[in-house]
Parts: C-alpha cells; sequence; structure tokens
C-alpha cells in the first residue's frame, strides 16, 4: 500500500457575549469603526467572506454557541449557509466537519463537576438545535483540559477532541496520528494534537502564509518528513488556530486558505479532511496520556485564568482576585437556586443541564417546568423556578475565559463578567428574596484596575 498524506485544517471560531444583561444590546464599541461592535467589524472581515469563498466546506470548524446566538439574530441567513455548509459535507462523507463547542468559553478544568456538565450539555443542545445532528466532535476553550473534563465529554458521547501536542505527558510524540485516551469506567476519547510549530507560525508569522503554494512547499510537506512514522503508514497534519485569523486577524487570509484547501493540496497529492472523517476511514490505536490542566494559550498551565502570569503584561493581581470573587458568587448563588428547588424537584442541577431547551425555544418555560416538578406549583412559583433559571445563566456566562484574557480589567469582556455577576444575584433575590449583594461587593472591592483604578464593586453597582 501507498501512504497517502492528509491535511486538517481547524479553525475556532467564536465571540463572548458582548449584551448589557439589562437590555440585551451591545453597546458602541469604539475600538470596531466604523463598525458598531467586534462583532459586527469580524463579521465583515471573516465570517462572511470565508463563507462566500466556500472555506467551510473544506475545513474543521467550530462555531461557539454565543456567536450563534449573536448571528441568528443580526445575520441569520449567513449563519444558515455556514450550517448548511456542515450538511453538504455530510451528504459527502457521511459524517460532519463542524465541531461543538462548550457553551460559555468556560475554562473547564477551572470549573465544577456539574458546572462541566451544563457547559458541554448546552453546547451538544446548541449543536444538536442548529446543525440538526449529534456532534462527534467539541472543541474545549482555550484548549484547557483536565481527564474530568474529557471524561464529561465522553459521557455525553463525544467521540473526539483537539489539543496541542505540548499538552501530551509524553516526550515521543507522532501528530500525524490521533491518540486514545483512557479514562474511567473503560470509557475512552480519541485526541487530534495540531503541529505545533506550523499552528503557532500560521497565527503569529504572516510571512507563512502570503502564498498557499509555497506555504505547502516550505512547511507542510517537510512536516511529513520530519515526522516520526511509518513510511507505510497515512500522515495527518492538522492545522489549528483562531478562525478570526482568516481575513480579521490577518487580511487575505481568507484566500489564502481558499487556495490552500482547493489548489494547494490537489498539487501536491495532499488530501483535505476533517477529524469525523479520519476516524470513519481508520482506526486509532495508540494511546497518550495528557499533562493536566493545561491549555494551548498559556505556558502556566491555567494561571491566565486565576492566579495571573507573564502571559499578559502589568499587574495582573486582579485575575486572581476577579476569580475568587466571583466564585464565592457563585457558591451563594448555588446555595440558593438549590435549596430553593430542591423541595419541589427531584434533580435542580438536571433541571439547569437541561434549561437549554428553554432558551433555544424547543419548549416554553412554564412547560418545561410542568415536565420537571414534583408537583403542580403555583402561578408565582413558577415565575420564581424561571427567574432562578435565568439566574443560573447568567452565573453561568460570567465564568467565560475572556474576563481573564487580556491585561486589564477595565475592558469589556472582564467588566461584562462582572455585570452577568450582578444580574444574576438581582434575579436570584427577586426569585427567592434573599439578597446577596452587600457580600457580591464586599469580594469585588479588590478587583482593581491598575491603568485606569476602575474597581469590581463599582462595576457590580452600575449593573446591581
Amino acid at each position: 500500500m501507498t501512504a497517502k498524506r492528509y491535511l486538517c485544517v481547524h479553525a475556532h471560531f467564536y465571540q463572548p457575549s458582548r449584551e448589557d444583561p439589562k437590555n440585551g444590546d451591545i453597546p458602541l464599541e469604539k475600538g470596531a469603526a466604523p463598525y458598531p461592535n467586534w462583532n459586527e467589524k469580524i463579521y465583515a472581515e471573516c465570517y462572511r467572506p470565508n463563507l462566500e469563498l466556500g472555506n467551510f466546506e473544506k475545513i474543521s470548524f467550530n462555531l461557539g454557541p454565543t456567536l450563534c446566538t449573536w448571528m441568528e439574530k443580526a445575520h441569520s441567513d449567513t449563519l444558515k449557509k455556514i450550517i448548511q455548509s456542515d450538511q453538504r459535507v455530510v451528504e459527502l462523507f457521511g459524517v460532519g466537519n463542524a465541531m461543538a463547542q462548550a457553551y460559555h468559553h468556560t475554562i473547564l478544568p477551572l470549573a465544577l463537576y456539574r458546572d462541566k456538565v451544563t457547559q458541554v450539555r448546552w453546547g451538544i443542545a446548541d449543536f444538536e438545535y442548529r446543525f440538526g445532528r449529534k456532534p462527534q466532535g467539541m472543541w474545549l476553550p482555550e484548549t484547557a483540559v483536565d481527564l474530568e473534563t474529557l471524561s464529561v465529554l465522553a459521557e455525553h458521547g463525544i467521540q473526539f477532541t483537539i489539543l496541542s501536542p505540548t499538552q501530551a505527558l509524553e516526550k515521543e510524540l507522532d501528530v500525524t496520528h490521533p491518540y486514545r485516551v483512557q479514562l474511567k469506567d473503560g470509557r475512552s476519547i480519541v485526541i487530534f494534537f495540531y503541529q505545533g510549530d506550523l499552528s503557532g507560525g500560521i497565527s503569529f508569522n504572516p510571512q507563512m502564509t502570503t502564498n498557499a503554494d509555497r506555504f505547502i512547499k516550505d512547511y507542510v510537506l517537510p512536516a511529513y518528513s520530519l515526522a516520526n512514522t511509518d513510511e507505510e503508514r497515512n500522515s495527518l497534519i492538522m492545522l489549528a488556530s483562531d478562525g478570526e485569523l482568516y481575513g480579521h486577524h490577518q487580511p487575505l487570509r481568507d484566500y489564502f486558505l481558499q487556495r490552500l484547501m482547493n489548489v494547494s493540496c490537489d498539487l501536491n497529492q495532499i488530501i483535505p479532511t476533517f477529524p469525523a472523517r479520519w476516524l470513519k476511514d481508520f482506526t486509532v490505536d495508540k494511546e497518550i496520556t495528557i499533562r493536566e490542566d493545561t491549555s494551548w494559550s498559556c505556558p502556566h498551565g491555567l494561571k491566565r485564568w486565576s492566579d495571573g502570569c507573564a502571559c499578559t503584561p502589568g499587574d495582573s493581581a486582579w485575575k486572581k482576585n476577579l476569580r475568587e470573587a466571583l466564585n464565592k458568587i457563585a457558591e451563594e448563588l448555588d446555595r440558593i437556586y438549590f435549596n430553593f428547588l430542591q423541595p419541589d424537584f427531584a434533580d435542580p442541577w438536571e433541571l439547569r443541564h437541561g434549561y437549554a431547551d428553554v432558551f433555544l425555544g424547543k419548549i416554553n418555560a412554564e412547560e418545561y417546568i410542568n415536565l420537571k416538578a414534583n408537583k403542580n406549583l403555583s402561578t408565582e412559583q413558577k415565575k420564581s423556578v424561571i427567574l432562578l433559571l435565568q439566574a443560573q445563566f447568567e452565573r453561568q456566562r460570567m465564568f467565560a475565559s475572556d474576563g481573564w484574557f487580556f491585561e486589564d480589567f477595565d475592558r469589556i469582556e472582564p467588566r461584562n463578567a462582572v455585570a452577568y455577576a450582578a444580574h444574576a444575584v438581582r434575579l436570584t433575590e427577586a426569585a427567592s428574596g434573599e439578597n446577596v449583594s452587600q457580600k457580591a461587593i464586599e469580594w469585588l472591592v479588590n478587583v482593581k484596575s491598575a491603568i485606569s483604578g476602575l474597581r469590581g464593586d463599582t462595576v457590580f453597582r452600575q449593573y446591581y
């Protein structure tokens, strides 16, 4: 048999929630001018052009649920056509090239087990609602991973995910083939490792991607030759990056991607593929051990989203303080939620896990409560349950990774994290009568911008 060469480009398309929790609108973002906000700017420079060039049919991709929610309202026709791209791939190969994503882009290893389940369940529900099929793969936000997270994926039918090669414990790693990770209860999950040097190059070295034909010749073909693999074995090179790279972060790279997948690969006898198709065509017979509490964008474990680290310049003490404050707020909200609902529901957490059916519009909130409650509830009781579920939605999205990613607290992303926390506290109080706002304010006092002096408690008061 003659070994064949395959190439997969994975694009992680995602935007966080930018909406003001009070009115549901995205405020004017001056940095996005001439567009009203960053979603619209990136849409014009990336999402729409890549669709028009047919790139969504040629690559592996995930479309974050919060991005889908915005696009459904602002550009529904584009979202529909992106989904149709995956459907055409399914018709052609029997499996799709779109992957699901944990719903709010939460750093899952830093989350409680039940929050991991909620994020995965909501991500799967969103994918099934939009793409009309069950997802085989799921993108982990920032590829942040631990064994418990992988177990939650496997428990919910996810077959594979994508990680950085630095997240494997083994030093001798052949990234031209996927590996299997053994989990508890006899389950396992497949890991596709992207090629680190090339993926980093396309992300941060624009000179590498000025010419797709030269990119194949100078970078991709040598990567096959250097791989520690059997000459008779088919080889896969996977490249992974933020999808916004193609046209937004780097202009014209949407055209580079089109040429790469449609012409350059063919000229060099390279077959474009994607993970679900690879698993359909080939077996995975090698095992790997992962390095827990790691990610693709922080070499310090998960400190970028917890204690702060050198990944972002300046004083990052606010990150630890924000994480600790939001964890305490979440603990209080969860306590009230569980105690209030436990008498009337067999499992309040299962009620939350399934809440995606309500906010996706698959079922009316009152009908959902009627199905789950142990007894008939009054109209007022149902209103309180609805408010508590809405509060839990806000409590989930306050942990989106973007709240900690950048260098300073006085940005829209961390401010939104506090805004969503304030909204969650207010909704919980309206439902239960229990007010934890003063505690939240005390916990947020030490969250402070080193540049502007803005404090977390000030933001909280603005939105409470």
